[in-house]
């Protein structure tokens, strides 16, 4: 398992899309830094227009924390987006360039050759986010500075600098379990359709309905808290004024589950199905 883990991880690394994700990130960082820079003392007085003629705000809102807050509402659509292409070409690549059948012929089971591609899958998408986490907060802090932050979130919240901070590393911690979820589903997608092209649009679609879906009420506090796609805005939950840690973790609790099943539909269907 040990020698199928490295193998996975060389093939990652050599995989031209890995480089692409990773200049993605930062992209996404970028756009959203250029448009703080430029706009973000417009969007926070046009928030707090009214506001500002019952008080004084001394110092500028518009600092790091706040600017890691707007980075962390990629994990909606852009980074799901970008795992789950990067992750789904561990197998696609495969299957469209016919290696896995000579894969096949080693002394190795089909359920250790796939599980040590979810588990390199996982790795992939902790350490984006991790790297999302650090240059983030490093690259806003340089350029804004610290300060409290402002989020509108069940009305109007300000937190100081270190309560700030706290929750925005929280907020990525349980964000970085609905990106596993939607990495070993891209995996398990890429063992269905097997090619590229089938992959990557079925990804999409999955990503646009969840989306869709998770802004529906259904009327029922046990579908909205049950169905998966309701599941991926627990990190949002770390910026009401007091956190509600019962809820967090029943969503988390989920989130795995979901993964877990995930896996292993998949690991069931590479199991039986014919790989040629």
């Amino acid at each position: 398992m040990i020698a199928l883990l490295k193998m996975e991880s060389f093939r990652l690394m050599r995989q031209s899309r890995t480089y692409f994700a990773l200049a993605g990130v930062l992209l996404i960082e970028v756009v959203v830094l250029l448009s703080a820079y430029y706009q973000g003392n417009e969007v926070i007085d046009i928030v707090l227009s009214q506001l500002q003629e019952s008080f004084y705000f001394k110092g500028t809102l518009v600092n790091g924390n706040l600017i890691s807050y707007l980075i962390l509402n990629s994990m909606w659509f852009h980074l799901p987006l970008i795992l789950m292409i990067v992750v789904s070409g561990l197998l696609t690549s495969e299957y469209k360039d016919r290696t896995l059948l000579t894969a096949m012929m080693q002394p190795v089971s089909k359920v250790q050759y796939l599980l040590s591609k979810y588990v390199v899958g996982i790795l992939f998408s902790l350490i984006i986010v991790l790297l999302l986490l650090l240059t983030s907060l490093g690259l806003s802090y340089a350029i804004f500075g610290k300060g409290d932050l402002v989020v509108l979130m069940g009305g109007l919240n300000f937190y100081e600098q270190p309560e700030a901070l706290s929750r925005i590393v929280m907020a990525f911690i349980a964000g970085a379990f609905s990106m596993i979820f939607y990495s070993v589903t891209s995996l398990t997608l890429a063992v269905i359709f097997k090619d590229v092209t089938k992959t990557w649009i079925v990804s999409v679609l999955f990503i646009v309905i969840s989306s869709l879906l998770m802004k529906i009420d259904f009327g029922s506090e046990i579908l909205n808290n049950l169905f998966y796609f309701k599941l991926n805005q627990s990190w949002q939950l770390f910026f009401y004024p007091e956190i509600p840690w019962e809820n967090i973790m029943l969503k988390t609790g989920l989130i795995v589950m979901y993964t877990i099943l995930m896996g292993a539909v998949g690991l069931l269907i590479f199991k039986k199905k014919d790989i040629g």
